[in-house]
């Protein structure tokens, strides 16, 4: 079902970019122009200087990292996210955040900003993907459809950064802290628009 919430009203001339190395980086880049904005897909450095915000999607993490560097894409984004650059990741963009990886693969680097411990892989193999509703009060009183796919989980929330969803069990599946949110759970796979929407309110208070 389908949770578009109602267009706002983004300021001319705005940007909004989704890192295009590997992964579902379309299906993100299909939510964004729905709800108005310009979207450029990144791949160098020097496209970084022209978007207001970023979105790094699902995939494998550990590919997006040796790609990242492969390409100098690495410490521009790592200094972009330290500047206060807005960014939004889903499942691997969620570890590709984390300042700390468990379980990464050997000599996996993530780009770090957000306060975060996360878990690789916390839920198994793809066989083991599922699907839950979740509340997430600052989305609204209708609950999230949330689907899992080889999803990470934050073990450790640290002080500068806050929480917005928990499984049944108390782990944590969605964060934010600032200008940076990211989430276990893929919501461009489902038709749920509110999670871009509530990023792209961080991107137009960012540029003001």
């Amino acid at each position: 079902m389908r949770t578009r919430p109602a267009e706002t009203a983004l300021p001319a001339g705005l940007r909004v970019g989704v890192l295009a190395l590997q992964g579902d980086f379309r299906e993100h880049a299909h939510v964004l122009r729905e709800l108005g904005a310009h979207v450029d897909p990144i791949r160098r450095p020097e496209e970084l200087d022209r978007i207001d915000g970023l979105v790094i999607p699902g995939g494998e993490s550990s590919v997006m990292d040796k790609l990242a560097r492969t390409f100098g894409l690495a410490e521009p984004l790592k200094a972009a996210i330290r500047g206060g650059l807005p960014v939004y990741g889903t499942c691997a963009g969620l570890i590709m955040l984390a300042d700390t990886v468990i379980d990464g693969m050997n000599g996996q680097q993530s780009l770090g900003g957000l306060d975060i411990v996360v878990r690789r892989n916390a839920f198994g193999s793809q066989t083991a993907s599922f699907e839950t509703d979740l509340d997430i009060p600052v989305l609204g009183q209708q609950p999230v459809h949330a689907v899992f796919i080889r999803a990470p989980v934050v073990e450790t929330i640290g002080a500068r950064a806050t929480a917005l969803a928990t499984l049944d069990d108390g782990r944590c599946v969605a964060v934010e802290q600032g200008n940076l949110l990211g989430t276990s759970f893929h919501p461009e796979i489902t038709g749920e628009y509110r999670f871009h929407q509530y990023f792209l309110q961080k991107v137009i208070s960012a540029a003001r």
